[in-house]
């Protein structure tokens, strides 16, 4: 098998069971996301400037956070919003 092959057939195989698994429905997954992510947009201070990389750690927390709501206990999830907030506070001082 061609590595190009390998990472596709093992790309679908954690998309369709083990992170089904940990993340729970794909769909339901990604509107929680854009939930929360547009929840933030509307609120940033200027919601009108382009995204910066504070935007960006802040709204990887809040990728971390609605992954929570669907699945199995996940502890990296909570270990990833730890280290992207802190990223953030880096980011924003």
């Amino acid at each position: 098998m061609a590595p190009a092959d390998h990472l596709i057939k093992s790309a679908a195989d954690l998309v369709a069971n083990d992170r089904a698994n940990t993340h729970g429905d794909k769909r339901k997954n990604h509107q929680n996301i854009a939930g929360v992510w547009n929840a933030y947009l509307a609120i940033r201070r200027d919601p009108t400037a382009p995204l910066n990389e504070i935007d960006v750690a802040h709204m990887m927390v809040l990728l971390k956070l609605a992954r929570t709501q669907l699945g199995s206990f996940n502890q990296d999830d909570y270990t990833d919003m730890v280290g992207y907030a802190a990223i953030a506070g880096e980011l924003a001082s």
